[in-house]
């Protein structure tokens, strides 16, 4: 990309690796300078909490705030109810009324963390999608919307075809998710002047679907911008451990948990991750992502805390460090680790030690737990682990036990008081 941005938020985008591609960097980069541009992305309300993998594009928006326009969070309250194929190999479940309300409380919760709401001008505002799309009336639809849609662009979507080149089942609810996703771009025009919609590369049809119907209806000129889709340099899908998805709520995921999935960051992915997750200055990533050897782990460090400050707070990514130091450096219990407590009545005569590894979310099955011990992979107390039959009860709970998975993955056990 040899295009030199005027705008400081597509310098800022540029300059930080955020952008897959633009429908008109020209266009967007002299709007951005002429004044204020609201601009969304949408979420759709599958659970109740957002997880790591949104956290790019809502670290988009924050830089878009904090260069001088108006992020809008669109809720998916009504397309929830249709479910976003892309790229998916089958079909969402989908969820009551009431699951989705309740999705949206959790989602609130961490967008508050990262944005500004409020009602001026760059403010941040909350909307939900059901306000427009939960009181269509079907054939005025058709008659008004649907008739700017060519079902053979529609199929010729990378997300569409993939599914069909695949023999994999798209229903009709589905194929009509894009549909209703570029109504939400009209309707976003319409009635708040959105200029800008945001979103990973994987939603660039789309998007465009959005634009070109804006277009049509409302002869008004919009944007698109995508972000890449980011996978760590082993490959994996970003967001993605061994335990799961990581979480942006507390109360799905500790904020230990989630400042130890950055401290174990590859090291060829440090300086990108800087780039992207946190605010230090572009040089200072690049430094710190070039350091070799111990020092690479002091930046780990430095991403962790920094990550985990704007989604916990400076005090929790503390906490979360001092805990780190405690088990990695000194052998010890730290205060902030996952602890799982069992009272007197789910212990009975005694638990497993295997389940004891599941429960504690350290391995996914009990086959994964067994296969941890015989690989030498488990310690108890910073021990070796070498007996999948041993059996734990009240008497050795006296004191907390400490469960370890490789190096990096720790959780304490103790009774409920």
């Amino acid at each position: 990309m040899t295009y030199h941005p005027k705008s400081e938020f597509m310098r800022v985008m540029m300059e930080r690796g955020f952008i897959a591609d633009c429908t008109d960097y020209q266009a967007l980069d002299d709007a951005l300078c002429a004044g204020v541009v609201p601009t969304y992305i949408g979420y759709d309300a599958t659970a109740k909490s957002l997880h790591v993998g949104h956290l790019l594009n809502i670290m988009m928006l924050r830089w878009l705030q904090k260069t001088g326009h108006k992020p809008i969070t669109l809720m998916g309250g009504g397309t929830t109810k249709v479910g976003d194929p892309s790229f998916r190999a089958d079909e969402r479940p989908l969820l009551t009324a009431d699951a989705i309300d309740a999705n949206i409380d959790g989602m609130k919760q961490v967008f508050a963390k990262y944005l500004s709401y409020g009602d001026g001008d760059t403010d941040a505002v909350m909307l939900n999608n059901a306000e427009w799309l939960d009181n269509l009336n079907y054939l005025e639809f058709l008659r008004d919307i649907g008739r700017h849609f060519s079902v053979n662009r529609m199929l010729s979507f990378e997300s569409v075809k993939s599914r069909l080149d695949r023999e994999q089942s798209l229903s009709f609810l589905e194929f009509n998710y894009m549909i209703l996703q570029a109504y939400d771009f009209l309707e976003l025009n319409r009635r708040y002047g959105c200029m800008l919609q945001m979103g990973g590369s994987d939603q660039w049809g789309n998007i465009v679907n959005g634009i070109d119907l804006t277009r049509r209806v409302l002869e008004n000129e919009i944007y698109g911008l995508t972000s890449p889709l980011l996978t760590t340099s082993d490959g994996r899908k970003m967001g993605k451990s061994q335990g799961g998805a990581i979480w942006l709520n507390g109360d799905m995921l500790s904020p230990y948990e989630f400042w130890q999935f950055w401290r174990n960051t590859t090291d060829a992915d440090v300086g990108r991750f800087l780039k992207l997750y946190t605010e230090l200055p572009v040089d200072e990533c690049d430094r710190l992502g070039a350091l070799e050897g111990q020092e690479i782990n002091d930046a780990k460090v430095i991403l962790a805390n920094a990550v985990t400050t704007l989604c916990h707070g400076a005090e929790a990514a503390a906490a979360a460090e001092a805990t780190a130091r405690e088990v990695f450096e000194k052998g010890g219990v730290g205060d902030d680790l996952p602890t799982l407590e069992l009272s007197a009545d789910e212990l009975g005569d005694g638990m497993s030690i295997v389940q004891l590894i599941v429960k504690t979310g350290l391995a996914k099955s009990g086959k994964d737990a067994k296969r941890l011990i015989k690989e030498n992979g488990a310690k108890l107390d910073d021990e070796n682990l070498t007996d999948a039959g041993l059996m734990v009860d009240a008497a050795k709970l006296a004191q907390p036990i400490k469960l370890s998975a490789g190096k990096k993955r720790h959780a304490l056990v103790k009774l409920a008081d």
